[in-house]
């Protein structure tokens, strides 16, 4: 995963989660365990080799599959992240080692994703996000964190790659910065003005901080602990902020902060699905155009477009003639 198809260590751990949490079902259940009690959940994997993960079979994965929908209420995405996890396992023993004849989880079907559209905020919510952390004049960190919302608001980028942002990545001039992606593919993010002004603001206060760990000295992020911030530090302060502008009705996370940016852009009718595509660095088109369906400013405007918009609608007692 790591060195061949070039994943990040974030994508790998999540693989290897799914692997244990499937190899332990498997073994416990065959023990007699049943899920959700404590011998279940900390039952030893350590032992499990080859000739046991030869007797897996298509029931065992389902099995698997059912009981994380029934029991644990896995949505049908994380049921498919899960089954993808079990197939390409299987699949690299099968047919790049060799180690199995059949892939048990071969013929088993993904199931239908649903097409939800995304949460974002409204343009006078994501002012009183930025206003609440402008308010925020007791914080130490207040120019950082103002300066990490306002990137996110305005360019779309994902948390991880906030994150993994070095000071190097950005031109001299301000004008954009480099951001590893999803499956470490590298893209350029332009700044606009706000951003610009935003990380200006903040790199004069980081060069203030002379303990910043020699191992992070080229982040550009830093925490309180003079290290590379991390991203359950970044999603508590969005949390902190969301909180204080009064939009913590559980809706709302990181993440919804790059759909609100994506909306926004598309909302403007300035920006091209595939310019927004580009932007905010999806491998597909059809990923992005879910921005497409949002706007119902446009909705409405196709609905008035429509020549039969005009006819009215008579009145009771009205006996005069629609034109």
């Amino acid at each position: 995963m790591r060195v061949i198809k070039n994943r990040t260590a974030q994508t790998t751990a999540k693989y290897e989660h799914d692997l244990c949490m499937f190899l332990r079902h498997v073994a416990a259940t065959r023990d007699g365990l049943k899920p959700g009690t404590e011998e279940y959940q900390t039952y030893d994997i350590s032992g499990i080799d080859f000739e046991f993960i030869k007797t897996i079979t298509s029931n065992d994965v389902l099995a698997f599959l059912y009981h994380k929908k029934s029991d644990d209420h896995n949505e049908s995405h994380a049921i498919a992240r899960r089954l993808s996890s079990i197939k390409s396992f299987f699949k690299y023993l099968t047919v790049s080692k060799h180690i199995l004849e059949e892939n048990p989880a071969a013929n088993i079907e993904t199931p239908p994703q649903k097409n939800t559209l995304p949460r974002f905020l409204s343009l006078d919510e994501s002012l009183a996000l930025i206003n609440a952390v402008n308010s925020d004049t007791e914080s130490k960190t207040r120019v950082r964190d103002y300066a990490i919302i306002v990137l996110f608001l305005n360019s779309g980028i994902r948390l991880s790659e906030l994150t993994g942002i070095n000071i190097t990545d950005i031109d001299d001039e301000f004008r954009s910065l480099r951001v590893l992606g999803k499956g470490a593919k590298e893209r350029t993010v332009y700044l606009n003005d706000a951003s610009q002004n935003a990380l200006k603001a903040y790199i004069h206060v980081r060069a203030l901080d002379t303990e910043i760990k020699p191992e992070d000295s080229k982040a550009l992020f830093i925490s309180s602990h003079h290290r590379r911030i991390s991203n359950t530090m970044v999603q508590k302060i969005v949390y902190k902020y969301l909180s204080a502008a009064g939009l913590s009705n559980g809706h709302y996370s990181v993440h919804k902060l790059r759909h609100t940016a994506a909306t926004l852009m598309y909302r403007s009718g300035e920006v091209d699905v595939r310019v927004l595509k580009d932007i905010l660095g999806h491998e597909q088109l059809n990923t992005t155009q879910i921005y497409t369906h949002v706007s119902n400013k446009q909705m409405e405007k196709a609905m008035d477009a429509n020549p039969l918009s005009q006819i009215g609608v008579k009145s009771p007692g009205d006996t005069s003639e629609n034109k």
